[in-house]
């Protein structure tokens, strides 16, 4: 699914170490993703939930939907063994790993992502895969951010630890790979998506809470987002100054005991094609 992100190894340990705090971050947007894939989600058949982490949101559909059959596939193992370990109990309820191109006819009724779809190295062949296990008329319902511009959080971040962002220009895979709602719906038309509809979502997106949340937040971003990827880059006499500029970001952002942000998403909605 991608090569950019080793979500087999040492990325995807990670993000299961740290799964509690990235739920907590994209908390205000799940809620949003959960009702708009009930809004179209059947009451049987079968689901599949792409990039599913820590299991979240296939938890969540599985729960409101019990005749459903849901299995949530990831590329990371450690990841998988938490979802497995927090679904426990339901029994329409299945994960494994997978990667999402490597599907087949697998004739799900409804395809599902909480920013799970954003790494295809080539995202018209990725579509056109998730299309081929879809049966027809399954609904595709996903969210992936907005514009870098448009979340507060990644600009502060690059900003305290001195990222130089170049604008963006084509597709590159990563958090930010379907930012353009333009691109992204030509991806579907070519990849036999059609009815594709997009809904813009603001959220707050919380990095640290608690008795000190400004190390919280200080821990999180060590270790998630671009902020742990330049520190892990940079020369290790760089990283003390880079870490500190951070927490002096966070400081000033504290509030109430919450460090939070701004952030914006989009949650798509499109229809399986007949095959090509």
């Amino acid at each position: 699914m991608t090569t950019n992100f080793d979500w087999t190894g040492r990325v995807g340990d990670v993000w299961a170490e740290e799964w509690q705090r990235t739920d907590r971050s994209l908390a205000g947007l799940a809620r949003r993703l959960d009702a708009a894939i009930l809004a179209v989600a059947p009451h049987g058949g079968t689901a599949i939930d792409l990039g599913c982490g820590a299991g979240g949101t296939s938890i969540a559909l599985a729960t409101a939907r019990p005749q459903l059959a849901v299995t949530g596939i990831d590329l990371s193992p450690s990841l998988i063994a938490i979802a497995r370990e927090r679904a426990a109990g339901i029994p329409n309820l299945a994960f494994r790993v997978a990667d999402a191109q490597s599907l087949g006819g697998a004739g799900a009724d409804l395809l599902v992502s909480r920013h799970g779809v954003m790494f295809f190295d080539d995202p018209v062949a990725g579509f056109s895969a998730l299309r081929d296990a879809a049966n027809p008329g399954a609904r595709l319902v996903f969210s992936c951010f907005r514009a870098r511009t448009s979340n507060e959080w990644a600009v502060a971040v690059d900003d305290a630890v001195g990222n130089d962002v170049p604008p963006s220009e084509g597709y590159t895979p990563g958090p930010f790979g379907l930012s353009d709602p333009g691109f992204t719906a030509d991806v579907f038309a070519r990849a036999g998506w059609t009815e594709a509809e997009v809904q813009s979502i603001d959220f707050t997106y919380v990095a640290g809470e608690g008795e000190d949340p400004v190390e919280d937040a200080l821990g999180f971003f060590s270790r998630i987002g671009p902020a742990a990827r330049a520190m892990i880059d940079a020369a290790p006499d760089r990283r003390g100054a880079m870490r500190e500029s951070l927490r002096a970001m966070l400081a000033a952002r504290a509030a109430d005991e919450v460090v939070a942000f701004g952030a914006g998403a989009w949650i798509w909605t499109a229809t399986a094609g007949e095959p090509a």
